[in-house]
């Protein structure tokens, strides 16, 4: 894919002053580690009133790239904006590619895309502001709490804009965008789109049987029945975190992924060197849950920890077993979100058979912004049926929920 940019910087007006430079970058090779590391919710500290997404982490996002998995060759060009000042000090970041194609991405236009093409436009390339192949609601404006994050919030999102009418391009996107994101990408003409994904709730349970209390009577005894059931032929279970996070263990973990992989997708998104990356990188930040029988792992989930949030991502397995794949990806989770003291469980997109396990329906968002008129005007009518369709879908999943109906934990 060919980088259509311009300019290496563009200064954004504040106020009347070129307070801020606009610097788009193509690698995070050429983004110094440290001074990302300073915006907020990109690392891991010690004070528990700072949130941490690890998706958002130089660690992370370098990864994906140096191991071949988010690059030109794959249709994700980087086009990361850098919000500066004049003397090379980062204010803010926006994680941002150019892509050729709508794949990894989980908030799926392929519709819009097939109208514009039918109807004579070209939908690609187009500008998608995400953490590529990963479902998870998390931080897109990343903004320094000095000279002002809401004007930094607002340069980025203009930013984005102009980048995109620059280049001439069909559209931008900023996709699991968190709820105090919402107004900006609002405020700035972009058209919001909701969907919806199950996360378990943690309002401070000391013990699992806490939890199970909560349960209608019935539910209860069918989620006991189901995990002994997920364990029998002498199964047990690990979590590895850490220096637990061997070689030897990757190489068994990716052949679980490059099975499922295959199948949903017919090509893997990552490969055996990202997990190799992020191990030497992140291990600390990292959680899988293996399952063992006959002494050798036959299936496993990788999870990443955030400050207050468990992410459940990618799950495989070498032998089937009934009910194994909701041990150790849903009820594990919450076993260990539970001892850990971590508020939420995002265990990946969609998925109803999660509401019977412990997991609610949340709402999702995402913000785009199309530059052709007609384009848009259908685009706009479009999102606002399925907002009503998504906010009266996830009414009546929550009435379904495994709670006892006299409880209002949630």
């Amino acid at each position: 894919m060919r980088d259509t940019s311009k300019t290496d910087k563009e200064p954004v007006d504040q106020k009347g002053q070129a307070e801020f430079l606009i610097r788009i970058v193509n690698s995070f090779k050429d983004i110094n580690e440290d001074k990302w590391s300073l915006l907020p919710g990109t690392r891991r500290t010690r004070s528990k009133s700072e949130s941490y997404n690890p998706f958002v982490s130089h660690a992370y996002l370098s990864s994906l790239e140096e191991a071949g998995c988010a690059t030109a060759e794959t249709g994700w060009l980087g086009q990361h904006l850098l919000l500066e000042s004049e003397t090379g000090a980062l204010y803010g970041a926006l994680p941002c590619y150019m892509k050729n194609h709508s794949q990894g991405e989980y908030v799926f236009d392929h519709g819009w895309a097939d109208a514009f093409e039918r109807a004579g436009g070209h939908y690609y390339p187009k500008l998608q502001s995400c953490v590529p192949f990963t479902p998870a609601t998390g931080p897109r404006l990343l903004a320094t709490q000095q000279p002002d994050p809401l004007a930094v919030r607002g340069a980025l999102v203009q930013g984005l804009k102009t980048l995109t009418d620059r280049n001439g391009l069909s559209s931008a996107h900023a996709t699991f965008i968190p709820a105090d994101e919402i107004s900006i990408f609002a405020d700035h003409g972009y058209l919001l789109r909701k969907d919806q994904q199950f996360h378990f709730h943690n309002p401070g349970y000391e013990q699992y049987g806490d939890f199970l209390e909560t349960l209608a009577s019935r539910k209860r005894k069918a989620l006991k029945k189901e995990r002994r059931n997920a364990v029998e032929n002498d199964i047990t279970i690990d979590w590895l975190t850490g220096s637990d996070l061997t070689e030897t263990v990757w190489d068994t973990f990716y052949t679980f992924y490059v099975d499922t992989g295959s199948r949903k997708w017919g090509r893997p998104y990552l490969t055996r060197e990202f997990f190799s990356l992020i191990s030497q990188r992140m291990s600390q930040d990292i959680l899988l849950v293996m399952a063992k029988r006959n002494g050798r792992y036959i299936a496993g989930a990788i999870n990443f920890i955030g400050s207050d949030t468990l992410y459940g991502r990618h799950w495989g397995c070498v032998e089937d077993h009934p009910f194994l794949h909701f041990e150790v990806c849903y009820h594990q989770a919450i076993d260990f979100a539970i001892a850990n003291g971590l508020s939420t469980v995002e265990a990946g997109a969609q998925g109803e058979h999660k509401l019977s396990r412990g997991y609610l329906p949340v709402t999702t968002h995402s913000a785009h912004y199309i530059t052709h008129p007609g384009l848009r005007d259908a685009v706009a009518d479009y999102l606002e049926h399925e907002r009503d369709d998504v906010d009266r879908m996830g009414e009546i999943l929550r009435q379904h929920g495994p709670f006892r109906k006299n409880l209002d934990k949630f």
